[in-house]
């Protein structure tokens, strides 16, 4: 009747299966995570990177999980730079949050040194090219993640 696909997650066997369903397991696994850079960039169609992992932010102190399958990437904040920016979506009948497009790109300036800049610049020329007169609320994002210095020139050379 049903099939173990992880530690703790099962499905209907020859259920469909999207694109976004290693978010749903993932959201499944890490209830208190918030889906992050890479996965949230690919979530609202920002980038050309097809990440493996699903990146998930939790709060500093929160729980760790440990997942095989899907493998998870967490990035640790607090604050308001956890609270801020969510939304809420329906993938397979499962509650998934996603950081907003904006928030995604400030977050990608906040840990270029991770994700690389690169990605983080080809982010915000997608936002750009998607939502031309909202570049504002980049801005209030990277003031919440303590980014305004970092972005500043590459808002002011697209700009």
């Amino acid at each position: 009747m049903i099939e173990r696909v992880g530690r703790g997650l099962y499905t209907r066997p020859g259920a469909p299966l999207t694109e976004r369903h290693d978010l749903a397991q993932a959201a499944r696994l890490v209830p208190g995570g918030v889906v992050c850079l890479l996965s949230a960039l690919r979530f609202h169609g920002l980038t050309t990177q097809n990440p493996f992992e699903v990146w998930m932010a939790i709060d500093r102190k929160a729980w760790r999980p440990r997942a095989e399958h899907p493998p998870v990437r967490l990035v640790y904040l607090s604050a308001a730079a956890l609270r801020e920016g969510i939304e809420e979506h329906d993938v397979e009948g499962v509650r998934v949050r996603v950081f907003s497009a904006a928030k995604t790109v400030a977050d990608c300036f906040k840990f270029r040194n991770r994700i690389g800049t690169d990605v983080a610049v080809e982010a915000l020329r997608d936002y750009r090219r998607l939502h031309p007169k909202d570049l504002e609320s980049v801005w209030r994002f990277a003031e919440v993640d303590r980014v305004t210095h970092v972005i500043r020139p590459y808002l002011e050379a697209i700009g």
